[in-house]
């Protein structure tokens, strides 16, 4: 059982993301902004971070780079809703997201990703 950070400002994905994760059989932490998922990380044993790109507080790409600087070994998959604008998606590659999926994402494609991810 692996435990994925899932942080994003919105609750309905959140709690998508959580019930689909939690029937693959791993444990989920939740964050609603970067700062906060940026404290958990750092508190928690963390295998994964499923990270959404624009949210209030510290925005995904800003929190990514912090990560991703601390942590050398920190996986990220980067989501967002900024549709057709893969700018954000290509920045966060840049900043060590491992991923990005635009959203709506099939949910079935992420969880490839994620398996992935953590067997890399």
């Amino acid at each position: 059982m692996a435990t994925i950070l899932v942080i994003d400002d919105e609750p309905s994905i959140r709690g998508l993301l959580k019930e689909v994760l939690v029937k693959a059989g791993h444990r989920v932490l939740e964050a609603e902004n970067g700062r906060k998922g940026l404290t958990l990380y750092q508190n928690e044993l963390v295998d994964l971070v499923i990270m959404d790109l624009l949210m209030p507080e510290t925005d995904g790409l800003e929190a990514t780079l912090q990560l991703t600087r601390e942590y050398v070994d920190a996986k990220v998959i980067a989501i967002t809703g900024a549709q057709g604008d893969h700018n954000f998606l290509d920045i966060a590659k840049l900043f060590g997201a491992r991923r990005a999926f635009e959203k709506p994402f099939d949910i079935n494609k992420l969880l490839d990703a994620v398996k992935e991810e953590l067997a890399a």
